[in-house]
């Protein structure tokens, strides 16, 4: 079978999958592509077909993830968050459907604009990979204690660095004298679940669950569907203005170029440098979530592609967090020794079969959510439970860790998610802040204590 078929038959499992989770609002980018696109490499998948698959599941999970945000006003995942208040104003203006046909007509541009900008940044920087590479224990280091200055923990976020990192390490040692082997996927899948653990883990507790506990369900009023194209597939370009097709098409252009920077930080920087320049509340409101959108896209994508094409090893908040399967998932990719798609992908094959997720994603998730977002949130709310989807990647996690490590793994992915989950909730200590950590514990501790 030609690889491109296969490539293509990836790209539409991711785009259907991940268009359907899209749409269950509060799922987190990285505790749910994690396991998924480790039980796709583990499962045998070709390298074209991982990274087709990988494309399309990002692009069609933040499609339909405004479908919450903008209909419901609960944040589809974490990169919507800065998206809500604007939102909210358009929901308050009675137009909702506005706002969602905006925010995914503004994610097809970005995403269409990202993808060649990260290939060849990708190739440029390409020329330093012997260097990030000789250094990556140090990079890592330093990348971590910057990622933990600008995360919402900061300062404690900098003060838990050596103690995670000794504690990760003695999991670590811990492990090697019981199985005669490092492990990697039971770690980063524990950091991935913790903070769906630690939400389960505070709803247990007797003093803890008030935090969580509500006096009666939520409410949502969902306005009527109406359509103001023709045809089952809308045109982008005539759903925005053309200020906010200018608009976004710089901004994504830019924040593709800043690919060690937080997603989520990039998506409210640009939100509100456009937002100060647009006059009047609709306006305001329709072009920053166009271009906030579009911005979410261009960062997700430029931070898998250019680490990946560059170094080969995980240098960005999106690497070391939801695309970290594609670095590192033994005994298939490897950081060292440096053996993952960086290993088995040209530059251009990045481009080709990158264009194919984005395209097929594009095919499937932007007209769904055009044309039935108002039913499939009907559906949702009414049929698909939250603790469900919860235990559903809980178990899935531990299935890959058993896979692993047998019980041992299990156990330790459980260890580290709890720990992690509630530095991750109680005290700020974000995924991106772990995972980087994870990745420079070995230095950090062998700098420190010669071991």
């Amino acid at each position: 079978m030609s690889i491109y078929l296969v490539a293509l038959l990836f790209a539409l499992l991711g785009a259907i999958v991940f268009s359907v989770i899209g749409l269950i609002s509060g799922t987190d980018e990285t505790a749910i592509m994690v396991p998924i696109t480790l039980l796709v490499i583990l499962l045998g998948a070709p390298p074209e077909g991982v990274f087709a698959f990988f494309m399309a599941a990002v692009l069609s999970k933040h499609l339909t993830h405004a479908v919450p945000t903008a209909l419901m006003g609960i944040p589809g995942d974490t990169t919507a968050v800065p998206l809500i208040d604007h939102a909210n104003t358009l929901r308050r203006m009675g137009m909702p459907h506005i706002a969602l046909r905006k925010m995914i007509s503004g994610g097809i541009i970005g995403a269409f604009i990202a993808l060649p900008t990260a290939v060849l940044l990708g190739q440029f920087l390409g020329q330093f990979a012997d260097f990030f590479k000789s250094s990556s224990g140090l990079i890592f280091t330093i990348a971590a204690f910057l990622i933990a200055y600008f995360s919402k923990g900061k300062w404690a976020s900098v003060l838990l660095i050596i103690p995670f990192a000794f504690f990760i390490k003695s999991l670590d040692t811990l492990s090697f004298s019981i199985l005669d082997k490092h492990l990697s996927i039971t770690f980063f899948l524990g950091i991935a679940i913790g903070p769906m653990l630690s939400d389960i883990l505070i709803a247990a507790s007797s003093s803890a669950r008030k935090s969580l506990q509500r006096d009666k369900a939520n409410e949502y009023h969902l306005a009527p569907e109406t359509k103001s194209w023709k045809g089952y597939f809308p045109n982008p370009f005539k759903i925005l203005t053309g200020r906010q097709t200018i608009f976004t098409s710089i901004t994504t252009f830019l924040s593709s170029l800043t690919f060690v920077f937080s997603p989520v930080g990039m998506t409210s920087l640009m939100g509100e440098i456009v937002g100060s320049r647009t006059k009047g509340a609709y306006k305001k409101s329709t072009t920053s979530l166009t271009v906030m959108n579009g911005v979410t896209e261009s960062t997700y994508i430029a931070e898998a592609i250019i680490p990946l094409i560059a170094f080969g090893i995980p240098l960005s908040p999106v690497a070391l967090g939801p695309a970290s399967p594609l670095f590192n998932a033994p005994p298939v990719f490897t950081v060292e020794p440096i053996n993952n798609l960086h290993t088995y992908l040209t530059s251009w094959e990045f481009f080709i079969f990158g264009l194919i997720g984005i395209t097929v994603a594009s095919l499937i998730a932007y007209p769904f959510s055009m044309n039935y977002a108002r039913k499939a949130s009907v559906l949702v709310l009414k049929y698909v439970s939250q603790e469900a989807i919860v235990a559903m990647f809980i178990g899935l996690a531990c299935l890959l860790a058993y896979h692993e490590a047998q019980l041992l793994g299990i156990v330790l992915t459980l260890t580290v998610a709890t720990v992690g989950g509630l530095l991750n909730r109680i005290l700020g200590i974000g995924a991106g802040v772990q995972f980087m950590v994870f990745y420079a514990s070995s230095w950090i501790i062998l700098q420190l204590f010669g071991f």
